[in-house]
């Protein structure tokens, strides 16, 4: 998916190019949760769209729900949802930063010391 070690750097139209291949990924497993969100508040709470979409996006941001949640479906629902909108987050912010990670490894080309067999330092390349 990335280019190797040896690779020369790839040039800054094709790593923006990247970027926002992988920026429209993060935006849209954002957007799939929001709809599970919203869809699971309606389906489950009974809440009109607009109010399902204010508690989804809510909790996907980590405030917590405006609505109180009153059914017993509701709070399986709204429990489930919190902790998979947690594990979500971190996962879309990993796809938006890895190309900028892997560019900064790339051009700095971390560099392992390792020992080898007689004890010596050697640098892996």
């Amino acid at each position: 998916m990335f280019e190797p070690q040896r690779a020369p750097l790839l040039p800054r139209t094709a790593f923006l190019l990247r970027q926002a291949r992988f920026g429209a990924a993060a935006l849209a497993i954002i957007a799939g949760s929001l709809a599970i969100g919203i869809w699971g508040y309606h389906a489950f709470e009974g809440l009109p769209w607009l109010d399902a979409l204010l508690n989804a996006a809510m909790i996907l941001g980590g405030m917590g729900p405006v609505d109180p949640v009153r059914t017993t479906a509701g709070k399986l629902f709204a429990s489930c949802y919190a902790l998979f909108s947690g594990i979500i987050f971190l996962v879309a912010v990993g796809v938006l930063v890895a190309p900028l990670v892997h560019r900064f490894l790339h051009r700095f080309h971390l560099e392992v010391d390792s020992i080898d067999q007689n004890g010596e330092r050697t640098r892996n390349q």
